[in-house]
């Protein structure tokens, strides 16, 4: 990587170009556009993220402070918020959200091997979803309450990484069940969920697909025990138990066997009830599990706080599903670069130091080597920290 170069423009060397102007040329991208290209605006908007930029105007007044240093960045367009707001509601988000999934396929290849904390050959996957409050008067599209408009961001986090495999974008009135039907079942792998995802018919899929679930049980299921297998109290299980449920419709949306696994967490003292259709994992392998589905949870706090989806450039449902794919999309090209430079710091610490040398030229690994010993980041940062070792 050239030393002359900007980081700015190192970080960006590390986008595959070639697949984002398929990406361009898939949608039209850039029909009938003169000099504001698409990937002017990748850019304007991956900065923003970067730097944290407030609005467009505070995106056009920084970038036009460093005029001469625009075509060093990657950008060849000229810069003004009304050319970046047309940008935004006019150019299919589709660019943004299939560009992020090629990111995506490449983050996942170099986190494939990362460690996990359960014994696993298998792709282990956290499901949730987060909601963002908006203002009716601005997103109309997007209701939630009668005076209150949101927009739900149902995520599919592959946990070796952890990286986001599919995001999908809503207005918040989407039932959080009813989107377990968009996902693509790989066989093998292990879907972790939360109880707001008791669907006994949505779950039958997953088993029909070959694949396993962790969830957690409500109260009041009916089901018949039909035997106890052995198990250690002293690492908290209380119970691993063969079940078939026999409500008047669960029997029938689930008429297959299912394993019943109670648990006391030894330090909180709380008692947990996980349904499964794995019958071969130690019932200690399944609680430790579904402690992992906390991760999703971090991984929208840490997005909330250190990207911009909570406030938005633009008020289309286009402009906004823009915005979270390009915010996706930075999140997951820092990950790439942690990864492919060997950091060792936080991707927080990462993203906190490329805010503030972007226009700095020296090569990025010395400006983040310079950081010192990463382990005392847990005694000065008390930010949500993901990726650390």
């Amino acid at each position: 990587m050239h030393t002359g170069q900007l980081i700015f423009a190192q970080l960006m060397d590390f986008l595959p170009l070639p697949e984002f102007r398929r990406c361009v040329a898939r949608y039209q991208g850039e029909y009938k556009v003169r000099g504001f290209s698409c990937l002017d605006q990748f850019l304007c908007l991956a900065f923003a993220q970067l730097t944290y930029r407030e609005s467009l105007r505070d995106i056009e007044t920084c970038l036009r402070a460093m005029h001469s240093k625009l075509y060093h960045l990657g950008i060849r367009g000229r810069i003004a918020r009304s050319t970046l707001a047309d940008a935004n509601e006019t150019r299919d988000w589709r660019i943004a959200g299939d560009f992020a999934q090629a990111l995506i396929s490449q983050a996942r290849a170099l986190y494939c091997d990362e460690p996990f904390a359960v014994e696993l050959t298998q792709t282990v996957y956290a499901f949730d979803a987060t909601t963002t409050d908006l203002c009716l008067a601005l997103f109309p599209w997007a209701r939630f309450r009668r005076t209150r408009a949101a927009v739900k961001l149902p995520t599919l986090l592959d946990l070796r990484g952890p990286i986001p495999t599919v995001v999908v974008i809503t207005d918040g009135k989407a039932a959080d069940v009813t989107l377990l039907d968009a996902l693509v079942v790989e066989p093998g792998a292990f879907y972790i969920l939360d109880r707001g995802y008791t669907d006994f018919a949505r779950l039958f899929r997953l088993t029909e697909a070959l694949a396993f679930f962790v969830i957690r049980g409500k109260r009041g299921l009916a089901y018949v025990r039909r035997a106890s297998r052995p198990v250690d109290k002293t690492t908290g299980l209380r119970s691993d138990q063969p079940i078939v449920l026999c409500g008047p419709k669960t029997g029938t949306l689930y008429p297959v066997p299912l394993r019943r696994i109670t648990y006391v967490d030894p330090e909180t003292e709380r008692r947990f009830v996980f349904l499964t259709n794995n019958f071969t994992l130690p019932a200690l392998q399944i609680a430790h599990l579904y402690q992992c589905r906390w991760q999703v949870e971090l991984f929208f706090q840490w997005l909330k706080q250190h990207l911009r989806i909570k406030a938005f450039y633009g008020t289309s449902l286009n402009a906004v599903k823009t915005q979270v794919w390009i915010a996706i999309s930075v999140y997951v090209l820092v990950a790439i670069l942690k990864k492919r430079l060997g950091l060792p710091q936080s991707l927080y610490t990462i993203l906190q130091v490329l805010s503030v040398t972007l226009f700095e030229k020296m090569p990025i690994y010395q400006a983040l080597a310079q950081l010192g010993d990463p382990s005392a980041e847990g005694e000065t940062c008390n930010q949500l920290s993901l990726f650390d070792r």
